[in-house]
C-alpha cells in the first residue's frame, strides 16, 4: 500500500481519527505478541524501526497472511502521520511569524472583535446550558479586563500584554468553534463536548486571572527595553531588575509551559546573579512559589523547591515562606518527591527550622516522620540535612516526647553508628544531647537503646565533639557505675581532656564530677589519669571551665591518695589560689576554698598559698561570707611565722601603692 494514497490529513478531527485507527490496528496486532511496544513517534528513523518491529512480529506470530497486510498497513500510517506532524510544525512556524508581526494594539482590536461575536454565537447554543450560561459569565467579564490592560501608560511596551492578549484571543476563537459545533450540534458525543467545554471555562478562568495579575503584580509598571536602548550608566542595573520583576510575573500568568521556562530562568539566574532577585523579590512572588510546590507537574515542583531551597538559605526571607504556607508542601516532598525534590526540600526545612516557631509549626504539619525516613534512606546530602533539622527540632522541650514517639532515639543512635558524613553523626549527637538535657524517660530510652556504647564508639575519633561528650555526661546517672565502667567511659573523658576543644573538655569534667559519686570512682578516675589534666584546666580561659575543673577536684581530693597526686603537680596550688579572685564574674572561688582547705594540712601547700597571696584573697571571701573561707583563712594565719608575716606586709604595702598611684592617676588626670 502506497503512503501517498492514505486519507488526506486536512483538519485536526481527520487526524485523530488516523490516530484511532492506527491504535486499532496496533492493538489487534500486538494481541498476537507477548512483548507490548511502544508508540514513540519521535522521527523518521524511529517510526520505521518501529514498523519493521512490527515486521518482524509478525514473521514470528502470524497465523495467515491477513496479519501481514495489516502491518504493511501499521507501516504506512506511521508514515502518513509524521507527514502530517511535519506540515503541522511548518502551520505553526508560519502561524509564529504572523503572530510577531502583529502589534499589541492589534491584538487588543483582535480580542475586542472577538468578544462580541463569541457572546452573540454562546447565547444561540439550546444544549449544554449550565455550563454555556458559565461561559457567557465569563465571555462578560473580559472586556473590563481588557480595558484595565489597555488604561494602563506601559500596556504597549510590555511583552507580558501582548502575549497574554494572544492568549485571550485564542480562547475566544475556541469558544466561537464550539459554540458553532454546539448549534449545529455536530460533535463527537456528548461527553466529549462536555470535557471540551470545561476545558475551555478553565481556560477563560485562566485568562481572567492573568489579566489581573498583570495589574496586580505591578510588572506593567516595568518598562522592558530592548538592549540597545539602554546607556551605559545606571540603567543596566534598572533594566536587570525589570526582568527580573518580569520573570517572577511569569511565575503566576501563562499556562504550565510557560512556568517551566519561567522557572528554569529563575534557577539559572539564582545561581549567578541572587542579590539582584532578593532586591526585587516581593511577598505575592514568594506566595507564587508556594503555590507552584503543589502543581500536578513532577518537573514544576522540582523546579521550584530548588528555588525556594536557594531563597532559604539566603537567610533573607523565612519569615515570608513560613507565613505564605510553604512548610505542608515541603513536607510533602519530602516524603513523596524525587530525588532532586527531596532533598532540596530537607534541605529548606533545616534552614527554616532554626527558627523555635517553625521548629514547633514542622511537627505539627506532620513532618518529624518523613524527616526521620530520609534519615534511614536518604543520600547523605539529604540525611544530614534531615538529621539537622529533627536536631534543631529537638532544641524544643515541649516537643521531645513526641519526637521520641515517633522512633527518633533509635534513628540518632543509628546514625551514630552508621551516619554517611561526620556530619550526620554530629548532629545525631546533639540531638540526643537535646533529649536527654532534662527527661529521665528519655535518657533511659537512650541508656537501654545502647545510646552509651555508640557515643563512646564516636568520641573514639582524633577530635571528639562537644555535643556526644554532653550527651555522655546527661546519661551517666542513668546508667549503673558498673555499666559505665565496663563500657570504658573514663579512658574517653580522658582522651576528651586531651584532644577536645574546650567546650568538650568542660563537658568531660562535668561528667567527671557526676561520676564521682563513690570512693571507688574518685579512686578509678584519678588513676585513669584524670587529675594533671584537670589541673591543667585550672588556667583555661573560661570562666565554665576553670570553674568545673575546680569543682572536679575538689570532689576528687577528699580521698588521701587523691590529695597526693594533687600536690604533685607545681601548678595546682598557684592555679587554684587565682580561683580565690572574688570578682564576680569568678564562679569557681567557692570550689577553690574547698581544694585548697583540703590541701592546706600540707605545710609545704601553705606555705604556697601564703606566698602566692592567698590571705588577701581569703580576707575578702570572709567578708562575702563564701563557705570555708573563714576556716581556710585562720589555719593559714596560725601556721604564720615572722618571715611569712613579712612577705605577707610587704604584700600589704605593694598593693596599697599600686591602689594609691591608680587613684593619683586617675584623678591628676581628671585635674588637668
Amino acid at each position: 500500500m502506497d503512503s501517498g494514497s492514505m486519507l488526506m490529513l486536512d483538519s485536526q478531527p481527520d487526524r485523530d481519527k488516523l490516530l484511532k485507527s492506527f491504535i486499532f490496528i496496533q492493538t489487534e496486532v500486538l494481541s498476537h505478541s507477548r512483548t507490548l511496544v511502544p508508540y514513540p513517534l519521535i522521527s523518521d528513523s524511529e517510526a520505521v524501526d518501529f514498523a519493521f518491529m512490527f515486521a518482524v512480529v509478525a514473521v514470528k506470530e502470524a497465523v495467515d497472511f491477513a496479519f501481514m497486510f495489516a502491518v504493511v498497513a501499521v507501516k504506512a500510517l506511521i508514515i502518513t502521520l509524521i507527514n502530517a506532524d511535519k506540515t503541522m510544525v511548518e502551520d505553526s512556524g508560519r502561524n509564529n511569524v504572523l503572530v510577531d508581526t502583529q502589534s499589541t494594539e492589534e491584538w487588543l482590536l483582535s480580542a475586542q472583535e472577538l468578544v462580541p461575536i463569541a457572546l452573540e454565537k454562546a447565547k444561540e447554543v439550546k444544549g449544554f446550558q449550565g455550563r454555556w450560561k458559565m461561559i457567557i459569565s465569563k465571555l462578560e467579564q473580559i472586556p473590563s479586563r481588557l480595558s484595565d490592560l489597555s488604561s494602563h501608560p506601559c500596556f504597549a511596551k510590555n511583552t507580558l500584554c501582548k502575549e497574554q492578549l494572544q492568549g485571550v484571543s485564542t480562547t475566544l476563537n475556541e469558544a466561537i468553534e464550539l459554540a458553532e459545533l454546539c448549534v449545529k450540534e455536530k460533535y463527537e458525543g456528548k461527553l466529549r463536548m462536555q470535557s471540551d467545554l470545561d476545558a475551555l471555562i478553565g481556560k477563560l478562568d485562566l485568562n481572567l486571572r492573568d489579566c489581573g495579575l498583570l495589574i496586580k503584580t505591578g510588572v506593567l509598571g516595568e518598562v522592558t527595553l530592548p538592549p540597545s536602548s539602554v546607556s551605559s550608566s545606571s540603567e543596566p542595573e534598572a533594566l536587570t531588575h525589570s526582568n527580573i520583576r518580569e520573570l517572577l510575573a511569569r511565575l503566576q500568568i501563562g499556562h504550565l509551559e510557560a512556568k517551566h521556562r519561567a522557572l528554569d530562568n529563575l534557577v539559572e539566574l539564582m545561581k549567578e546573579d541572587e542579590n539582584n532577585v532578593l532586591a526585587v523579590l516581593g511577598r505575592s512572588n514568594i506566595a507564587a512559589l508556594v503555590q507552584l510546590l503543589t502543581a500536578t507537574s513532577p518537573r514544576i515542583r522540582e523546579k521550584t523547591v530548588t528555588v525556594i531551597c536557594s531563597l532559604a538559605e539566603s537567610g533573607s526571607c523565612e519569615n515570608w515562606l513560613v507565613s505564605e504556607g510553604v512548610l505542608a508542601p515541603l513536607i510533602r516532598l519530602v516524603e513523596s518527591g524525587s530525588a532532586v525534590g527531596k532533598e532540596k526540600a530537607t534541605i529548606s526545612l533545616q534552614r527554616l527550622s532554626m527558627s523555635i516557631e517553625t521548629a514547633r509549626s514542622i511537627v505539627g504539619h506532620g513532618g518529624v516522620r518523613p524527616l526521620i525516613e530520609i534519615c534511614q534512606t536518604g543520600d547523605s546530602v539529604s540525611q544530614a540535612a534531615a538529621a539537622c533539622t529533627l536536631n534543631n527540632i529537638s532544641a524544643v522541650p515541649e516537643v521531645r516526647q513526641n519526637l521520641a514517639d515517633d522512633g527518633i532515639i533509635k534513628v540518632m543512635i543509628n546514625l551514630l553508628d552508621c551516619g554517611i558524613l561526620l556530619g550526620s553523626k554530629e548532629y545525631a549527637a546533639e540531638c540526643l544531647q537535646n533529649l536527654t538535657s532534662t527527661n529521665e524517660t528519655l535518657r533511659r530510652t537512650v541508656v537501654s537503646e545502647g545510646g552509651i556504647r555508640s557515643l563512646l564508639f564516636y568520641l573514639d575519633g582524633p577530635l571528639p565533639q562537644e555535643s556526644a561528650v554532653g550527651a555522655l555526661r546527661n546519661l551517666i546517672g542513668s546508667a549503673s557505675i558498673d555499666v559505665s565502667v565496663s563500657l570504658g567511659v573514663l579512658p574517653r573523658l580522658v582522651h576528651v581532656l586531651k584532644s577536645g576543644s574546650l567546650g568538650a573538655q568542660q563537658a568531660a569534667a562535668s561528667a567527671i564530677c557526676l561520676l564521682c559519686s563513690s570512693a571507688e570512682m574518685k579512686k578509678l578516675v584519678c588513676e585513669a589519669g584524670c587529675v594533671p589534666l584537670l589541673v591543667k584546666m585550672l588556667e583555661a580561659k573560661s570562666n565554665g571551665a576553670r570553674e568545673v575543673a575546680a569543682q572536679a577536684i575538689s570532689s576528687l581530693v577528699t580521698l588521701s591518695q587523691n590529695r597526693r597526686e594533687v600536690k604533685k603537680d607545681d601548678k595546682s596550688v598557684p592555679s587554684l589560689v587565682q580561683l580565690l579572685d572574688p570578682s564576680p564574674q569568678n564562679n569557681a572561688k567557692k570550689y577553690a576554698v574547698s581544694c585548697l582547705g583540703s590541701l592546706s594540712s600540707s605545710k609545704k601547700c601553705k606555705k604556697l598559698m601564703i606566698s602566692y597571696g592567698a590571705i588577701g584573697y581569703l580576707k575578702k571571701l570572709t567578708e562575702m561570707e563564701v563557705p570555708g573561707a573563714k576556716k581556710l583563712l585562720e589555719r593559714l594565719e596560725r601556721g604564720l611565722d615572722a618571715s611569712d608575716r613579712i612577705v605577707i606586709s610587704l604584700d600589704r604595702i605593694r598593693s596599697d601603692l599600686i591602689v594609691g598611684a591608680t587613684i593619683y592617676g586617675v584623678n591628676h588626670s581628671h585635674t588637668e
